[in-house]
């Protein structure tokens, strides 16, 4: 059965400026970290290097340009962030389908991200030691899975089920 998608008429007022809003930081995002911005802000550094000897680079030259930098730069930090949040939890997602999907993956990881420091920390240190063991029971510096029983047990944290996606 097919669900009808709502139009952007249809849509809240609330979800149609936040689905604007992180379209409009993709955009910045990618179009700032292209080459082509590098050398246009590397010119407007030259520009105003250039033009300041010309307007006496007074005092209200030097406030008008570090004024304009900080609103650009302390803007650019939203934008960036709320792009690296989407790309971020997106990853999340599929790495907990990967971890979901395989029978011989611990489903205790699916939430990992969510769990103590020292939680994590213990999960680390257990599979420091498994990769440390590996790479000394490995062939010519070959690393493999090892399959040992004790390898296998389960982590220190509560299992969740394996529900199916909607």
């Amino acid at each position: 059965m097919n669900k009808k998608t709502k139009s952007d008429a249809e849509r809240p007022a609330g979800l149609r400026w936040l689905a604007g809003f992180q379209k409009f930081a993709r955009h910045i995002v990618r179009s700032s970290g292209h080459p082509l911005a590098f050398a246009l802000a590397l010119g407007i550094v030259v520009l105003w290097a250039v033009t300041g000897p010309l307007f006496n680079s007074g005092n209200t030259w030097l406030l008008i340009i570090n004024t304009v930098t900080n609103i650009v730069t302390f803007l650019m930090i939203f934008l960036i962030r709320n792009a690296q949040n989407r790309e971020s939890e997106a990853v999340q997602l599929k790495l907990d389908e990967l971890i979901r999907a395989t029978s011989a993956a611990q489903n205790t990881l699916l939430d990992i991200e969510e769990l103590s420091e020292e939680e994590l920390d213990r999960i680390k240190a257990r599979f420091e030691r498994l990769a440390r063991k590996a790479r000394e029971t490995s062939e010519a510096g070959q690393t493999h899975f090892l399959q040992h029983q004790e390898d296998r047990r389960p982590l220190p944290v509560s299992p969740p089920s394996n529900p199916p996606l909607p």
